[in-house]
């Protein structure tokens, strides 16, 4: 695992490491608009996941987590706010991401 000091800096070392695709996150998949690719929990792994904290806000806080998929041989990012996606996922993304919190 790395160490970073800011998301900003977590994004741009995980790119220059191959991990070139935005995720976002949906009811039950990923999803990379970019390629228009959709992604099942049982479709990609989280590789490593860096938390950061809200210096004075406790909203500020986020998780990036570095994915990669075998489906189109891909890797990318998924940035989130901690719990903002429990009430909006199925139970297995919702699993899938809580194992690496």
């Amino acid at each position: 695992m790395y160490i970073y000091d800011t998301l900003t800096a977590a994004v741009s070392d995980l790119e220059k490491r191959g991990y070139e695709y935005d995720f976002t996150l949906n009811s039950d998949f990923l999803e990379c608009k970019a390629i228009d690719m959709k992604l099942m929990p049982e479709e990609f792994e989280i590789d490593e996941f860096y938390r950061f904290e809200g210096m004075n806000d406790p909203d500020d806080s986020a998780v990036i987590y570095a994915i990669s998929s075998p489906v189109g041989n891909l890797k990318g990012v998924l940035i989130d706010a901690y719990g903002a996606y429990a009430e909006n996922v199925s139970p297995e993304l919702l699993d899938k991401l809580k194992m690496h919190q």
